[in-house]
């Protein structure tokens, strides 16, 4: 049970914060390719683009063995197998939630003011036809906000939660029921989850990039001049 319960939170501890970070990876695409179009391709190129990802990986399998560490000093784990253990440090919460989440935050309202800025620009390039103009800086500005608010609001909506009944078994004396705290975990997974099925929603370049990886095409040779439409 004992090597269980700690392959169980490697891998859980490993995954959420890599898939958390991919977030704020992704924000910072977004956040080039709206505000600096013109420089996007020479900003994130695809050594920029390995290096994050290493990067991400390398940072969540830190991240793991520093609170497997605190949970294994804490002895936690021959009581029960829960999540939280390896968080019951007071970093652990900064770094894996609080840190990711001001960062997307700040991020995702930058682009937003940019967004609104480039369909005001719209509204103004079409003066002559105030309809249409209208019409198409709505539709900019509607779509950028939906979907910031969606990813945020799924982000924040999966996990605080967690992080919340943390905080209280830490710093109160109430006490939180382990299937409780593990039903709430369940909840966070599944942002992961759920975060490819909102990026493929909104975004026609992520179905195009995730119907390549799935055909296997991103092993071709000439796979760096395919186009995602």
């Amino acid at each position: 049970m004992n090597v269980f319960c700690k392959v169980r939170l490697s891998f859980d501890l490993t995954l959420s914060t890599a898939s958390v970070l991919n977030l704020c990876c992704i924000s910072i695409d977004r956040y080039y390719a709206v505000c600096q179009p013109l420089t996007y391709r020479m900003k994130i190129n695809t050594n920029v683009v390995v290096i994050m990802i290493v990067l991400t990986w390398c940072t969540a399998v830190f991240m793991t063995i520093v609170f497997f560490i605190a949970k294994n000093n804490s002895r936690e784990c021959q009581e029960n197998c829960s999540f939280g253990g390896g968080l019951s440090n007071p970093l652990g919460p900064v770094f894996s939630f609080y840190l990711p989440m001001v960062t997307m935050v700040c991020i995702y309202l930058k682009i937003l003011m940019v967004a609104q800025k480039q369909a005001r620009s719209i509204q103004n390039t079409h003066s002559q036809s105030t309809t249409s103009g209208t019409a198409a800086a709505k539709k900019v500005e509607g779509k950028a906000t939906r979907t910031l608010a969606i990813v945020m609001g799924a982000y924040v909506g999966c996990w605080a939660p967690v992080f919340l009944c943390l905080q209280i078994k830490v710093f109160s004396s109430v006490s939180v029921q382990v299937t409780t705290f593990e039903s709430l975990v369940c909840i966070g997974l599944f942002n992961s989850l759920l975060n490819p099925f909102i990026y493929a929603f909104f975004y026609s370049w992520f179905r195009s990039a995730f119907r390549l990886i799935l055909n296997g095409e991103i092993f071709r040779s000439d796979f760096s001049n395919s186009k995602l439409h």
